[in-house]
């Protein structure tokens, strides 16, 4: 559900891209599940988009990206964009003092994937890192304002805020639909840094540099692997709009 944060920035930033989206519905969450097996999910979700000849792939999934980007970068013929390079390149563009916190899934806190991009591009930042699983239940149920979101928030930011950060990543794709509880919290001294909204520029400037942008009229397709109606549902809330072109599929052969 989370990588739908994603997809509705890129069809915000590039509406005349036509885009195919896949929801592994039958097998998150992916946090936390071992390297070995998001790899081989993110295998099979990336065969059955390149049966479809995409021409681009964004792995719109944090703990996806940090564990199978490399792997599915190398072997495809294609662009693949992941989420935490752009999220830790804006990260660095936006920190004053160089500390800089990070909050995602345990999967992704656990990898150290944005610690390493981050220190890549600035080898001096304090990274500081928080797992909030709560976050994607919070997100799913729509609880995104309120006393209880609000007090898990405090707790789970409490010592990020200690250690004097002045930016911070939402490391997972479920947490854009917090931001504004996630700003009251920080404060107006802490910069939010949106995964999605960075993966929708990057995915913009690949599309340029390769030549291969879209001139529209676009289409919009969806496919999961499990309860297409409950997909159905909460994607209207993520997007902001009706989900049409909706299917229910199987990885392992790609047919209803």
């Amino acid at each position: 559900m989370g990588g739908l944060t994603v997809l509705r920035a890129i069809q915000e930033r590039s509406p005349d891209e036509s885009t195919i989206y896949l929801g592994d519905t039958a097998r998150v969450p992916y946090g936390p599940k071992s390297p070995e097996t998001v790899r081989r999910y993110a295998r099979e979700a990336a065969h059955f988009l390149i049966e479809r000849e995409v021409k681009a792939m964004v792995i719109a999934c944090n703990t996806a990206t940090a564990h199978a980007w490399s792997s599915l970068a190398e072997s495809l013929d294609v662009p693949v964009i992941g989420v935490v390079r752009p999220g830790a390149a804006e990260a660095v563009e936006a920190t004053r003092s160089g500390r800089i916190g990070v909050i995602g899934t345990r999967g992704t806190i656990d990898s150290g994937t944005y610690e390493r991009a981050i220190r890549a591009i600035r080898p001096t930042a304090e990274v500081r890192s928080m797992a909030c699983p709560l976050f994607v239940a919070l997100a799913e149920e729509g609880w995104v304002t309120g006393p209880i979101a609000e007090l898990t928030a405090r707790r789970y930011l409490g010592g990020l805020l200690g250690e004097r950060i002045d930016t911070l990543v939402l490391g997972c794709t479920h947490y854009p639909l917090l931001k504004a509880l996630l700003e009251d919290v920080v404060g107006t001294d802490v910069a939010l840094v949106d995964s999605a909204e960075a993966t929708a520029r990057e995915t913009a400037r690949v599309l340029a540099d390769g030549g291969i942008e879209g001139e529209g009229p676009a289409r919009r397709q969806y496919f999961v692997t499990d309860d297409a109606h409950r997909f159905g549902h909460l994607a209207e809330r993520f997007l902001g709009g009706p989900v049409e072109h909706l299917e229910r599929v199987d990885l392992g052969d790609g047919r209803e």
